[in-house]
């Protein structure tokens, strides 16, 4: 599940080159982000090397480093010093889509080859944990750049805790579909471990990093947990409303893994005694999944369940905007709010 989730930065409500003076805007932090994946495994000729690189170049859209970088601009902070640590959380996330795919057995990533169809599923973990050391080793590197040492002991540890939330998330992932379970709590829940844990590592860490405050860090904290939370809601929807292969890979890979997302479980909980064998006939079935899919939306659209889980991710979205009130008015709090707002716009 994290690895459909994509958004580009220069979304927020303004075009990338309107900005203030000394403001260097989401594309040019994209760009000191890309030049940074760029190099970060150059040296290495090992295969692990290969791996990694092929993980990470070229880019996606550099989203978690850009609402790293953002949040430190967002509490007075210099992006300069918190860089590395935004190359380092493309790293975690990258490494999580890695094994999202090992998972999920899905051979492409980005419009390419996954790295575990390229290289072979166990060349592939060992490849998605190098680069979660590497997204240590870079919160390490801010002390050269100027963070504070407890600044950055403080940030290790949210990481850490992210990235455990994570891994339960997963977990209870896995439980749910193996039980068939249509428990509605509980994967709000799983999006809040799974997905929304990224997001507030960055941003967390971002306003650590940079000095900010311990108001301005929770604030933050708030914001990229429901920002997460709405990502995700609207990925999930997305899965029935765009087009074929919108996303660089297929959106029936729901289906074929008999993934609860949440339209189908409100679906569910709409349905009539029919409608739910369609539901459980389309999650355990072998026919073609474009098949199942198409029956899955028919059941979808009348019971409602698309307007309705696209009223949750919106309430999602207007918390973390909520949450937002509390940072001094810059346009990188203007751009913050902007993202929460275009994760439930999007259309691919």
């Amino acid at each position: 599940m994290a690895g459909r989730v994509t958004m580009d930065p220069s979304f927020g409500g303004a075009d990338p080159q309107d900005r203030t003076p000394g403001d260097p805007g989401p594309a040019l932090l994209a760009e000191k982000v890309g030049a940074g994946l760029a190099d970060r495994w150059q040296a290495e000729t090992s295969m692990l090397g290969a791996m990694c690189a092929h993980a990470l170049v070229p880019a996606g859209k550099l989203f978690r480093p850009v609402l790293l970088l953002e949040s430190a601009l967002a509490v007075g902070g210099d992006a300069d010093v918190v860089l590395p640590a935004a190359v380092g959380a493309e790293s975690g996330h990258v490494a999580s889509l890695v094994h999202d795919d090992i998972i999920d057995d899905d051979e492409l990533r980005r419009g390419k080859p996954s790295v575990q169809y390229r290289f072979g599923a166990d060349n592939a973990i060992v490849a998605g944990d190098a680069l979660i050391f590497d997204l240590f080793a870079a919160l390490a590197e801010c002390r050269a750049t100027g963070a504070e040492a407890d600044r950055i002991v403080a940030a290790l540890d949210v990481v850490a805790r992210c990235g455990i939330d994570l891994c339960r998330g997963q977990s209870l992932e896995a439980e749910l579909c193996a039980r068939r379970d249509f428990d509605l709590d509980a994967y709000l829940t799983m999006v809040r471990l799974k997905t929304a844990a990224l997001f507030r590592g960055a941003c967390e860490c971002g306003a650590l990093l940079a000095g900010g405050g311990e108001d301005l860090v929770r604030a933050l904290g708030v914001y990229a947990e429901n920002l997460g939370c709405a990502f995700q809601l609207h990925d999930d929807l997305m899965s029935y409303t765009r087009d074929t292969g919108a996303m660089g890979k297929p959106d029936t890979s729901d289906i074929r893994n008999g993934r609860l997302t949440l339209p189908v479980l409100l679906a569910h909980r709409a349905s009539s005694p029919q409608d739910r064998i369609a539901i459980a006939e389309v999650l355990v079935g072998d026919d073609d999944p474009a098949v199942r899919r198409e029956v899955l939306v028919a059941v979808l659209e009348r019971t409602g369940a698309i307007t309705t889980a696209a009223a949750m991710a919106r309430e999602y979205s207007e918390n973390a905007i909520a949450a937002l009130r509390v940072l001094p008015p810059t346009p990188s709090r203007d751009r913050l709010r902007g993202f929460a707002q275009a994760a439930i716009d999007r259309d691919q």
